[in-house]
């Protein structure tokens, strides 16, 4: 997703309501690209809006990259 992350209280209220979300596996933040990556089980749509609605700004879904089960069998 891509955001303004201008302050460290956007940053705060972004990481804060990422690590509330139980169905997000893991979460990485970048300041200066204005990016935020999250893996797990979940809709895009209601992740964009939790934190739009959390931090007031506007939050624009990027790219989704959905893995395979069968790669993920395959490793075991």
């Amino acid at each position: 997703m891509r955001m303004n992350i201008d302050c460290n209280g956007c940053y705060r209220k972004i990481r804060r309501t990422l690590l509330k979300m139980q169905e997000l596996e893991s979460h990485l933040i970048e300041r200066k690209q204005c990016r935020v990556s999250v893996c797990g089980v979940f809709v895009p749509q209601d992740v964009a809006i939790r934190i739009r609605n959390k931090v007031n700004r506007r939050v624009e879904i990027l790219e989704i990259k959905e893995v395979d089960s069968n790669t993920m069998d395959s490793g075991k």
